[in-house]
């Protein structure tokens, strides 16, 4: 398998809300990938904090992004993007919410693409349908995929496991089946979650909200393994191991990985 990574994450997704989603495609994802259903968030358990984790391989306490606002940080890290561009990779992001650009540097990303999640029905799938004529056309080194829908219009719309909520998340499962089949002869994916939620919040320690599933196919990982005591903080480490890049010094996770 080429040493290229696609990192898919769905925002809000809960292990329960996987599992009772009704999508064919969750067997599947327990049978084919490593996993976790126990997986770690970080506080506080909201959107651009957890994300700028994922990327960046620290806690909030030291990226210092504790809400939804962007600031800039006051020691900045090296995230994902910066050390895959400064090692020569070609990066691509597509997504659904606009403040999610923070976290990356604008120069570190060779392609992106934008589009509001209330701007059209199921944007989650044309951000995967666009990923994936980019992924033939030019096969870029890592691709991002940022689906929040589960959250928005599922979670914080209708309450977290409501019937729309589960809905949002087999509609989110249907396109990470599509990037399965297209790409995983040629790329290892990682899929996760960013954090859960209950009612129709979250950003509590509650387990709802900390509680995540993770997955991982490709290079070093066993079909069907569950694997224990994974947080967000292991992407970054994960992401630049199978990429054979150096990791990023700063960054307190581990990369993962489940054989040899």
């Amino acid at each position: 398998m080429k040493n290229k990574v696609i990192l898919i994450s769905i925002d809000g997704m809960r292990p329960d809300g996987f599992l009772q989603c009704g999508h064919p495609f969750v067997e599947q994802m327990m049978q084919k990938f490593s996993y976790t259903l126990t997986g770690s968030s970080v506080m506080p358990s909201v959107t651009l904090p957890c994300h700028t984790s994922i990327f960046y391989g620290v806690p909030p306490m030291r990226h210092g992004i504790l809400t939804n606002t962007y600031v800039p940080p006051v020691r900045p890290v090296k995230g994902i993007a910066e050390v895959l561009a400064n090692a020569g990779k070609v990066n691509a992001a597509f997504y659904n919410w606009e403040t999610m650009r923070h976290v990356w540097s604008s120069e570190t990303m060779k392609y992106t693409f934008y589009l509001d999640a209330y701007s059209e029905e199921n944007t989650d799938a044309v951000l995967t349908g666009q990923m994936l004529e980019l992924l033939k056309r030019k096969e870029p080194d890592f691709l991002y995929l940022y689906m929040v829908e589960t959250d928005d219009k599922g979670g914080h719309d209708h309450g977290w496991m409501s019937k729309e909520y589960l809905a949002q998340t087999a509609n989110a499962i249907d396109c990470v089946e599509k990037v399965f089949q297209i790409a995983s002869e040629h790329y290892n994916i990682i899929v996760t979650a960013d954090h859960g939620g209950h009612d129709r919040t979250h950003g509590t320690d509650c387990a709802e909200d900390m509680t995540i599933p993770m997955f991982f196919w490709g290079d070093g990982f066993s079909q069907g393994t569950r694997m224990e005591n994974i947080s967000l903080l292991d992407i970054a480490p994960t992401v630049a191991s199978l990429m054979g890049v150096a990791p990023e010094k700063e960054w307190e996770g581990r990369a993962l990985k489940t054989m040899m």
